[in-house]
C-alpha cells in the first residue's frame, strides 16, 4: 500500500515541469487543448490495463503511477486557464471561479461514490475500472471545446529548438523569474508551510485497514462514506461561495483550523471504541465525523 501510495504521488511532485513542458511545446498547435485531450487517453488507458491485463502488485503500481500522470498534468493545464480567468479579479469573483470548479468536482464524487461501493460487490474490481477508464475519455471530449489561439509550430522533420532558438533563452528566464517570486516572504513563507504541512506523517492506510479488517465496513458502506462526503464537499462550497467569500481569508483559515483541529481529534474516540460506550455505532460515527470535516475542509 505505501509502495502503491507513494508512486501514486510522485507526478504530482514535479508539476511545474507541466506547466513549462505545456507553455514551452505546442502540442499540435495548441498549449491547452491538445494536452488535455493527451492526459484523458493515457488515463483511459492505464484503467483499461487495470481492468484487464493486469495481475500483479507492480503491474497495477505502473498503470496507477500512469494514471496518477494523466490526472496531474490535466490538472496543471485546467489550474493554469483558472488562474488566466481570475487574474486581476476581486477575491469574490476569483471565489465563485473556484466554487463551480471544486462544486463540479463534489458533483461528480457524489454521482461516483453512488454507485462505486454496490458495483464493486456486485460485479468486481475489474468492471468497476472498465468504466473507470471511460471517464477520463470525457476530458479529451471537453477538452475540444476549449478556445484557443494555434500556435504555428515547427515544421515536419524540424527539430523544436532549432526552430525555436529562444526557447532555452526563456525558459532560464521563466526559471529565474519563478525563483524570484517563490524567495518572495508572502509566497516563501506559506510554501514552507504547507510542505510541513504535507510532510508530517498521516494515518490515512493505517485507519483504512483498521475500519476494513476490524470495524468490519464493506465496500458498499465506505461507497456510502465517500457518497456523505461528496454532498459534505458541496455543502462547504455552498456556504463559502454564498456567505464567505468576501470574509477575509485569514478569519476563515483561524476558525476552520481550529474547529477542523477539535473535530480532527475525535477519530481517537472510533479508534479505541469509546464511541461505542456513547451509544454512536461506528458507522454513523465515521459518516458524521466525515461529514463534518470535509464541509470545514471545503
Amino acid at each position: 500500500t505505501a509502495l502503491i501510495s507513494g508512486f501514486s504521488s510522485l507526478p504530482w511532485l514535479v508539476k511545474p515541469l507541466y506547466g513549462f513542458i505545456s507553455d514551452s511545446f505546442p502540442l499540435f498547435g495548441y498549449r491547452r487543448r491538445s494536452y488535455l485531450v493527451l492526459s484523458g487517453l493515457l488515463g483511459a488507458l492505464s484503467w483499461s490495463l487495470m481492468a484487464t491485463f493486469v495481475d500483479s502488485k507492480y503491474g497495477a503500481v505502473v498503470c496507477i503511477l500512469i494514471g496518477s500522470l494523466s490526472v496531474a498534468f490535466s490538472d496543471v493545464v485546467v489550474d493554469s486557464m483558472v488562474v488566466e480567468r481570475a487574474r486581476g479579479e476581486s477575491q469574490a469573483i476569483s471565489g465563485s471561479l473556484q466554487s463551480l470548479c471544486w462544486g463540479s468536482s463534489a458533483f461528480g464524487g457524489i454521482v461516483s461514490s453512488y454507485f462505486s461501493g454496490s458495483l464493486v460487490d456486485a460485479y468486481g474490481v475489474r468492471f468497476v475500472f472498465g468504466i473507470t477508464a471511460l471517464l477520463p475519455m470525457i476530458t479529451s471530449a471537453v477538452a475540444v471545446l476549449v478556445k484557443e489561439q494555434h500556435v504555428p509550430g515547427p515544421t515536419r522533420g524540424q527539430n523544436v529548438l532549432l526552430a525555436n532558438p529562444s526557447f532555452l533563452e526563456s525558459s532560464r528566464e521563466n526559471i529565474i523569474q519563478l525563483w524570484n517570486a517563490v524567495r518572495e516572504p508572502n509566497v516563501f513563507l506559506p510554501t514552507v508551510f504547507i510542505f510541513l504541512w504535507q510532510a508530517t506523517p498521516q494515518s490515512d492506510s493505517a485507519v483504512f485497514y483498521f475500519t476494513t479488517n476490524k470495524l468490519g465496513f464493506t465496500p458498499e458502506f465506505l461507497g456510502r462514506v465517500k457518497l456523505v462526503t461528496s454532498v459534505a464537499s458541496l455543502v462547504g462550497v455552498g456556504l463559502y461561495n454564498g456567505f464567505l467569500k468576501r470574509v477575509p481569508l485569514r478569519k476563515i483559515f483561524l476558525a476552520t483550523t481550529i474547529i477542523g483541529t477539535a473535530f480532527g481529534m475525535t477519530q481517537v474516540l472510533l479508534v479505541t471504541g469509546l464511541n461505542r460506550q456513547l451509544g454512536i455505532s461506528d458507522e454513523w460515527f465515521a459518516i458524521g465525523d466525515s461529514l463534518i470535516l470535509t464541509v470545514l475542509g471545503q
